[in-house]
């Protein structure tokens, strides 16, 4: 939150900029990972492999690779 002032169109820009990203980053952990097919649903269990899939996919990316999947797949990290 902010004192500043905000334009109509720039609240927009940036909740459009907020949900591209957000939405970005579910897909790759789903596809990547089967986040959506995951069963953890108590405590803070989702919250810690959710982490550790951003974790995992951004060690993937500083590794040089964009293929997440074939990645995980390949260093057996995923079946």
């Amino acid at each position: 939150l902010t004192h500043l002032q905000a334009s109509p169109r720039r609240l927009l820009d940036l909740n459009r900029g907020h949900w591209s990203i957000e939405n970005g980053l579910h897909d790759v952990r789903d596809v990547s990972f089967g986040e959506d097919r995951s069963r953890l649903r108590a405590g803070s269990a989702p919250q810690i492999m959710a982490a550790l899939r951003n974790l995992a996919i951004t060690l993937i990316h500083r590794s040089g690779s964009s293929q997440i999947l074939a990645t995980a797949k390949w260093e057996g990290t995923i079946e």
